[in-house]
């Protein structure tokens, strides 16, 4: 089916510039139509009128000369024309495809009663008439005006330069307006993704300001819930290590044994948990944005795990993000596939719009339709994983959050070693 939006921009400034050149184009032609077809081919046919008239009475003064009182220099000065009996032995050459020529044809030939001739001399482009055509015997030279309205383009002209003036300035004003939403559009993205947008502040129309304003007080009530949810945490957090610190003291303190281990180990996982309840809290504060290597980045990140971590795909992909937040994120990619699978690879994809990171493993995988769920925080899916595995459940909820601060996203899929394929995408 087709719509019009199919055939039409998708940007708001070529819309808006559509919407303001269309009609004034549509109303342009229907102004030209009307103005030659009607007006200018009226005045052009009276002139024509007037002229045949004219050219009757010299017909007339030619045929009895002795009928008329004045003579035929004298009917000429009163015509403001050349008018001749005879015609001169060297006709100038005239030119081709005369302009309203058919109108002129016609008036004399229905005034005169006989053939016509008609042209434009070359020399110094005055109107002949000359007739009868097949043996010329009269003449009436004539300035072209009295034929044709020969200033009509100038109207024409007036109206499309005004036009275009006034197009420019609306153009200019429309910028003016689109600009605004465009700053609004930067602004809202860099708040999306965690960054300031030094600068910003509301203009444009009563609309766009409402706007910017309300994204404004957006950043700065999501920026103090975030505060207020990472102070809260870390208040856990240290009241928690406290005593957590005294039972690993109190441990320590124990002779070995068997369930001294599996205490101290808990402890640990416990210890664990509260850094990554921590990390999940504070997101990507304290990590500025700067331009980072993807394919150096995964190469650290594999190296940290080992050297059985192989790293391929494009090399030195370049994006703006931050790089500790980003390298938290892969290496949690890269733990879950090294707890749940014996084979781990990274591959780096540089699409034409934005960067990828695949995580491959040769695991037990996750269920189609369980994958969603496995980014919610705090999921444990050891029905579709091993059992027993250490961990809060954090790491592909901190995942996607950093990727969606980046303006990406985290992406479960078959891998090809026949495990489970994470995909982490970065736009450039």
């Amino acid at each position: 089916m087709l719509r019009i939006r199919d055939f039409t921009p998708h940007g708001l400034y070529a819309r808006s510039v559509l919407m303001l050149v269309a009609p004034i184009a549509l109303i342009l032609m229907m102004i030209t139509w009307y103005y030659y077809d009607s007006h200018i081919a009226e005045v052009n046919r009276k002139l024509a009128q007037s002229l045949a008239r004219d050219t009757q009475l010299v017909q007339a003064w030619c045929a009895d000369p002795s009928a008329s009182v004045m003579s035929l220099e004298t009917l000429s000065d009163v015509l403001d024309i050349k008018a001749s009996c005879t015609v001169s032995e060297h006709q100038p050459e005239f030119k081709r495809n005369l302009s309203y020529g058919y109108v002129l044809q016609d008036e004399l030939v229905n005034r005169l009663s006989v053939p016509v001739t008609i042209g434009l001399a070359k020399n110094d482009g005055r109107l002949h008439i000359s007739f009868p055509a097949d043996d010329p015997k009269i003449t009436v030279i004539t300035e072209r005006k009295r034929a044709f309205s020969v200033n009509s383009h100038f109207f024409m002209v007036w109206i499309i330069l005004s036009s275009f003036l006034m197009v420019a300035l609306a153009i200019a004003f429309l910028n003016q307006q689109v600009r605004s939403i465009l700053r609004l559009s930067e602004a809202a993205r860099a708040f999306g993704r965690g960054r300031d947008a030094p600068g910003f502040r509301p203009s444009g129309a009563t609309e766009v300001r409402d706007a910017a304003r309300a994204v404004i007080d957006m950043k700065n009530r999501l920026t103090a819930f975030t505060d207020q949810r990472t102070a809260m945490l870390a208040g856990v957090s240290h009241d928690l290590r406290t005593p957590l610190t005294r039972l690993k003291l109190a441990l320590a303190m124990m002779d070995d044994n068997e369930d001294i281990e599996a205490t101290r180990a808990d402890l640990d996982d416990m210890a664990l948990m509260l850094d990554e309840y921590l990390a999940f809290a504070k997101g990507e504060e304290g990590d500025e944005p700067t331009e980072i290597d993807l394919s150096a980045l995964a190469s650290e990140v594999a190296e940290s795990f080992g050297p059985h971590i192989q790293v391929s795909g494009a090399k030195e992909v370049n994006i703006m993000g931050r790089p500790l937040a980003l390298k938290r994120a892969l290496s949690n990619l890269v733990s879950n596939g090294t707890k749940y699978a014996t084979q781990v690879s990274i591959e780096i994809v540089a699409g034409p719009r934005a960067a990828e990171v695949h995580v491959d493993d040769d695991g037990p995988g996750i269920p189609k339709a369980r994958r969603e769920e496995a980014f919610r925080p705090f999921s444990r899916l050891d029905e579709a994983r091993t059992q027993n595995i250490p961990g809060s459940g954090l790491g592909l909820s901190l995942t996607r959050d950093t990727a969606s601060a980046h303006g990406g996203d985290v992406r479960l899929s078959d891998s090809p070693l026949g495990g489970l394929r994470a995909t982490l995408r970065l736009p450039y």
